[in-house]
């Protein structure tokens, strides 16, 4: 098929190479000029697993909306939907809570609609950005024309994994208003995957979507309250506790997500828990659920930098770094970095320490002495030479450390002493 992306930034992109690989035409439009050069130089600035090989041999052309529209059977809008920095997630929970900004959305929907209008060409468009429940009926469906067959595809991906994620998902979630474009769209994932396809109304696609989300946020804060209490006890790992249960997939569904570590991160899940919450008090839900979720994240990164603190009052003379700044090890994105919402706290707390970051900054620093805290579990650290008399703080608890002059503290594993 002939496809088109409005829109080929961050998860954009990742998708049309995934699409292509697949046997399909693609073109896209895009905003920003450096799309081009990214596709001009096959080098894309960001950590993308799969994408350096196939940037390699991709024929994939950035067109003006109007080239688009006449070349595209389905085009697909991954159109970011952003929210405030201070609800990503590396800050504390404000008191006030808003919605996604959807101005991105809007302007790029309306564009692409007055195009598809004026070409009078029946067209395809699926959304696929995220946007709370109620959104595409109040928001965008007034922008549109008798031409424009919409319908609501939000990915279940994750930034660095997003062309592993895409050909390979659990299942295709789709909200749709028009039975002839869902049928399109069908015969379209068939060529990608053999994941079922999920029909149900935008409506039940858009509260799917934050719930899924919220999900893992719930299952990841359940295990990082073992973790705690593992690590508070004797005689206790928490990665055994974690793996018993994650054999009860009957009952608790699936081993993911399920281990103790950092608290929920990336460019969604925060911020989709706190517009979440924000959506709870306008509908006076009985119970905030959401903003349970993040103040327990909260409380639990705070109980990290506690452990970080304790050791600098042991060892008062020697400085604190945070080992990684990016929210997973697949990529370079910081968007609601765990680690970074650790150092806001520490900061907050009058706490001094610095970052490294393998994957986002350009130099190595010369490392001394020090307190070591593995923010994220990259794997270049499992090599990491931590230099005589550190300490080291593992949440992850995957480092190894040979010399005995080196202290490793294993989080959640009491049998650490």
């Amino acid at each position: 098929m002939k496809i088109g992306l409005m829109g080929l930034g961050k998860l954009g992109l990742p998708v049309a190479l995934a699409i292509e690989s697949k046997g399909h035409e693609v073109v896209g439009y895009d905003i920003n000029p450096d799309i081009e050069k990214y596709l001009e130089q096959r080098d894309i600035p960001y950590r993308e697993v799969g994408a350096k090989e196939l940037l390699q041999n991709t024929n994939i052309k950035v067109l003006s909306i109007e080239k688009m529209v006449q070349f595209s059977e389905i085009i697909f809008v991954p159109i970011q939907t952003p929210h405030n920095p201070h609800y990503e997630g590396i800050t504390r929970l404000p008191v006030e809570r808003v919605d996604f900004d959807y101005t991105f959305l809007k302007n790029g929907i309306k564009d692409l609609a007055n195009e598809i209008e004026k070409q009078k060409k029946e067209t395809v468009v699926i959304i696929i950005s995220t946007v709370l429940p109620g959104t595409i009926r109040k928001e965008i469906k007034p922008l549109l024309n008798q031409y424009t067959k919409l319908c609501y595809n939000p990915f279940f991906i994750a930034m660095g994994t997003t062309i592993k994620n895409f050909n390979n998902p659990e299942f295709v979630l789709f909200g749709m208003d028009d039975e002839e474009a869902a049928k399109k769209a069908e015969e379209f994932y068939k060529t990608i995957h053999k994941a079922p396809f999920f029909k149900c109304t935008i409506e039940e696609a858009e509260m799917i979507k934050v719930s899924y989300n919220t999900y893992i946020t719930s299952k990841i804060d359940i295990a990082n309250t073992i973790m705690e209490a593992c690590h508070k006890m004797e005689n206790i790992d928490c990665d055994v506790v974690t793996k018993a249960l994650s054999l009860a997939t009957e009952r608790l569904i699936s081993p993911k997500y399920l281990s103790g570590g950092m608290g929920d991160a990336g460019g969604c899940h925060p911020r989709d828990n706190i517009a979440l919450s924000w959506l709870a008090r306008r509908l006076k839900l009985s119970y905030d659920w959401y903003e349970n979720l993040m103040i327990c994240r909260e409380k639990q990164t705070e109980w990290l930098a506690d452990l970080i603190i304790e050791q600098a009052k042991k060892n008062p003379d020697i400085p604190i770094w945070i080992l990684g700044k990016s929210f997973k090890k697949e990529t370079n994105l910081i968007v609601g970095s765990c680690s970074i919402l650790l150092g806001n706290i520490l900061k907050e707390r009058g706490i001094s320490f610095q970052m490294f970051d393998p994957h986002v900054d350009n130099e190595v620093p010369q490392f001394g002495r020090a307190i070591f805290f593995i923010g994220t579990n990259h794997d270049e650290f499992l090599s990491f030479n931590f230099p005589n008399g550190s300490v080291v703080i593992d949440p992850w608890r995957y480092i190894q450390v040979h010399s005995k002059e080196v202290t490793l503290i294993s989080v959640g594993n009491s049998k650490h002493d």
